[in-house]
This record gives structure tokens, C-alpha cells and sequence, in this order.
């Protein structure tokens, strides 16, 4: 039974490390090519007037330190799920967030071990979640799972290594600088969204050139991360942002096909400046994933661990 549990804990958090190497690259510089003829240098205007507001929204976003966040993320058939709470980055990335699955096959697991949501709380050497009284009667009482971002980089493959990358590294603005390193980016037009003015902006990303430039990965790990995401299916991702008076985030959404369905992610920003206070969870009531791995033969960097496979049926 525990094994069962394990194993399910790891989809959870192979999952995790998938969406986070999809949706958090870092930025690069880019720039519009020229282009013949009035039409042309339209575009090209337009697309410098676009990168432009773009670089004034990234300073602005990352310079707020931190916001109140709320999303909802699909992927395929494999999970649907919502989520809100507090994120900070000004001295790294720090933040407090509930989440609920809503759907998918992640749901039904999650509903066998007792509960459909949980608590996650970010700091800058690990991520942790509250798995709920179920888990914690399987698990000699604790309560709590530390995900240590070098287990997950280690375990997960390139992308685990990304993911370590970015949950290191990261800010709301992750979406701005996607658009700004992506060379396509235009000016979508003025929408209000929860009754604020905004600018929207588009454009389309691939997602293995922009990690490879942007990221800090060896060479191996960036041949290994590729490789995932070939597997998955995820060449390239739609990304559009709104942003308002103040060159803040409002609101992000993205899109990518995937060989199992399509993952869409739409995340709104609101109350810059929020404090945040994220805390790591008593150590006594903690378990580490690699100690859970261990108690099962398995250690991180394993084929178990890196894809989340199980050689047992859901139970």
C-alpha cells in the first residue's frame, strides 16, 4: 500500500516538474526582423512598439515583489485542477497556495489517498505539501512532503533540472519575458479584465529553443529535457498576456498540444505588494520524498522516480 502511495505521490510531482519546464522559461533577448515595403515596416514598428511595453511591464512586474495569485490549469486527460494564494520574488521565489484537483486521473488519486486538494508552500531550497490525514496514517503520521528542488532535478530528468532552475528563479513575469524572447509578439488591442483596463499581447513560443537559451542546464540535461517534451508531444506554446495602466500583469493565459491532449494554464494577478510569509512546516510532522523513495528501494535519478511509472495498478 505505501508503495502504491509513493509511487502516486511521484505522478504528483512528475507532473509538476512537466508544467514548470512547459510554462517557466526564463527570458533572452530578442528583437522583429525588417521588413520590405510599407506593409512591412508597419509590422516591424509595431512589433518594437509591442517589445517595448513588454520590457516596461517585465521591470514594473518584477519590481512589485510579490502579488495574490489564483489559476486553473488543465492537462489531457490527466488532471484538471485550481489554485490560489500568495507568491513573493523579491529575495527569491517564496509563496503559499492551496490547491484542488478538479478533474482527471490526478483527481481520482488524489480522492483515493482522502483529499482533492492540498496546501504547498514554496521556499528557496524546496517545495513542501500537505497530503491530508489519509496520507499522514500511511506515512507514520506526518502530514507533510519536502520536495527538495536538487531530489527533483535529479530524479526528473532535464526537466527536473529546469524545474530546480525556475522555482529558483522565478517571478509572475515569467510570461512577459516568454513573449519577449519568443520574437513573435503582437499587440492583440484594449480589453477590460475584472473591471480593469488592459492591454493584451500574443504570440507563440517554442518551448525547447527558448529553455536552452535561457537556462542555466548542461548540455545533457538540456538533451534529456528535449527529449521529454518530444515524448510529451509539447513543441510550442501560445502565450497571451494582459497588462494594465501601471505595466503590471494582470493576466496570463497559455496553450500547448500535447500527444495526450492539450495543457492550457490561465493564472490572474492582483494585490502587488501582498505580504508573504511561507514558512517551512514543523520537521517533525515532515517527510522527505527521497527518504519515501528509499523506504521502496527507489532513489532519486531512478527510471521510477524520473518518470512517475508504476509497475502496480492505482489501488
Amino acid at each position: 500500500m505505501k508503495s502504491t502511495m509513493v509511487r502516486r505521490v511521484t505522478v504528483s510531482i512528475a507532473l509538476t516538474t512537466a508544467l514548470a519546464g512547459v510554462a517557466a522559461c526564463n527570458s533572452s533577448d530578442s528583437s522583429g526582423s525588417s521588413g520590405k515595403g510599407d506593409k512591412a515596416g508597419h509590422r516591424s514598428a509595431t512589433r518594437v512598439s509591442s517589445i517595448a511595453a513588454l520590457r516596461s511591464a517585465e521591470k514594473s512586474t518584477d519590481g512589485a515583489d510579490s502579488a495574490r495569485i489564483e489559476s486553473t490549469t488543465t492537462l489531457g486527460t490527466l488532471m484538471s485542477m485550481k489554485s490560489g494564494g500568495v507568491m513573493a520574488w523579491g529575495d527569491g521565489f517564496t509563496g503559499d497556495m492551496t490547491i484542488t484537483y478538479t478533474g482527471g486521473t490526478m483527481a481520482d488519486t488524489m480522492r483515493q489517498m482522502g483529499s482533492d486538494s492540498m496546501e504547498a508552500r514554496y521556499l528557496s531550497d524546496a517545495y513542501y505539501a500537505k497530503m491530508g490525514d489519509a496520507f499522514a496514517r500511511q506515512a507514520g503520521g506526518k502530514h507533510w512532503i519536502r520536495y527538495g528542488y536538487d531530489d527533483l532535478a535529479k530524479f526528473g530528468g532535464g526537466s527536473g533540472a529546469l524545474l530546480k532552475d525556475q522555482m529558483q528563479n522565478s517571478s509572475p513575469n515569467q510570461s512577459v519575458k516568454l513573449l519577449l524572447a519568443s520574437g513573435d509578439v503582437k499587440k492583440v488591442g484594449e480589453e477590460t479584465v475584472r473591471g480593469q483596463r488592459t492591454t493584451h499581447y500574443a504570440g507563440t513560443v517554442d518551448v525547447g529553443d527558448l529553455a536552452a537559451r535561457s537556462s542555466h542546464l548542461t548540455a545533457g540535461q538540456l538533451a534529456d529535457m528535449k527529449k521529454q517534451f518530444t515524448t510529451a508531444g509539447i513543441t510550442t506554446e501560445d502565450v497571451d498576456i494582459w497588462v494594465d495602466a501601471k505595466d503590471l500583469l494582470i493576466k496570463a493565459v497559455s496553450k500547448a498540444a500535447m500527444s495526450s491532449g492539450t495543457m492550457s494554464s490561465t493564472t490572474y494577478y492582483s494585490d502587488y505588494g501582498v505580504k508573504v510569509s511561507a514558512a517551512a512546516p514543523p520537521s517533525g510532522d515532515t517527510e522527505d520524498f527521497k527518504d519515501l523513495l528509499k523506504t521502496q528501494g527507489m532513489t532519486p535519478g531512478s527510471g521510477d522516480t524520473a518518470t512517475g511509472s508504476s509497475s502496480e495498478s492505482p489501488s
